[in-house]
């Protein structure tokens, strides 16, 4: 199906095409991309990952052990890794509403923003059981900023673009995986890198659905698509920069190198943009080209900055060695 973009002198659709043409231009591409991720997405059940027999009472209405700091096994990183995974997780009452009112509940966009609520509440499901069975995390303070987190809710930066919002959990949706599979590898016990993997999984599967979702999109709209790409790179923040203490755990998880600007810009931004060889793109009017030059000036930043931090990161970390030695 092909539509033409719309001609009128509204300042919103200036660049010819409007979000709600834009969604109907690509619903049979969502049906295609829908039909592939079912074609490949494999069943897991989440109980499998979580060792139950490691679980006990504990103290308040069933009078069991408190918990205590000794009781968990995995690695400080991981622990508070662990904790901004779930949380940013247990946003996805708010995140489904963001999509189903910018994409809709009917045809494939609404099968697509079920089946995707679907497989993400087992990724919150999952890590929840995990960490309760294992003690791996202290329960009072996680439920505390459970409902401190989801008190607040959630508002997408880019709700007021469909494109800005495809751009956005095309990028995202990499970075999350990204995070959960290194949050696995750190944190010191196997069967929580098993759970993580397959968590990570259904991230890239969601990240393949999106990135062909936005390459379309540039195919149709190539100046407010790229303008779209540059502003999300820019400004792009985790979904849960909004949990209580993020600054100082992603300080942590970056230190940690579960998730910093080094590997932001190589293993997730670079990846995305190389796939949809965005700077190579040609025929761009005036909005295009000023969104394509923006963006390549901001990734040599970006990599000069992240050029720091590793140096940071490399003599923080010796000087931790070397106390432990001297200790």
């Amino acid at each position: 199906m092909t539509i033409a973009p719309v001609q009128s002198s509204s300042p919103l659709v200036a660049s010819g095409w409007t979000d709600a043409r834009l969604i109907l231009a690509l619903e049979e591409v969502v049906e295609k991309e829908l039909n592939r991720h079912l074609g490949v997405a494999k069943e897991w059940m989440p109980h499998e990952f979580v060792p139950w027999s490691q679980g006990r009472d504990f103290d308040g209405v069933l009078g069991g052990e408190a918990w205590s700091l000794e009781h968990s096994k995995v690695t400080p990183v991981g622990r508070v890794s662990l904790v901004v995974n779930l949380l940013t997780e247990d946003n996805l009452p708010s995140y489904h509403h963001e999509i189903a009112t910018m994409f809709g509940r009917e045809g494939a966009w609404g099968t697509w923003v079920h089946r995707w609520t679907a497989e993400e509440g087992r990724h919150g499901i999952a890590i929840r059981d995990y960490l309760l069975a294992t003690r791996a995390v202290d329960p009072v303070e996680l439920e505390r900023a459970r409902m401190s987190h989801m008190s607040e809710g959630f508002e997408s930066d880019n709700a007021h673009s469909m494109l800005h919002s495809v751009a956005y959990v095309a990028f995202q949706e990499l970075a999350t995986r990204i995070a959960h599979r290194n949050t696995g590898r750190y944190a010191g016990d196997p069967l929580c890198e098993q759970l993580l993997a397959k968590i990570a999984n259904d991230e890239n599967l969601h990240m393949v659905f999106y990135r062909n979702l936005l390459k379309a999109a540039l195919e149709i709209a190539p100046d407010q698509a790229m303008r779209a790409v540059a502003d999300v790179v820019t400004d792009f923040r985790m979904p849960g920069h909004g949990i209580p203490g993020f600054e100082r755990a992603a300080a942590q998880i970056a230190l940690g190198g579960v998730y910093n600007l080094r590997i932001h810009h190589d293993d997730v931004l670079q990846p995305v943009l190389r796939h949809l060889k965005v700077m190579e793109i040609g025929g761009l009017g005036p909005e295009g080209l000023l969104a394509q030059n923006e963006l390549g000036v901001f990734l040599d930043g970006l990599d000069g900055q992240a050029r720091k931090f590793e140096e940071r990161q490399a003599a923080l970390l010796a000087r931790r060695e070397a106390r432990r030695n001297a200790g």
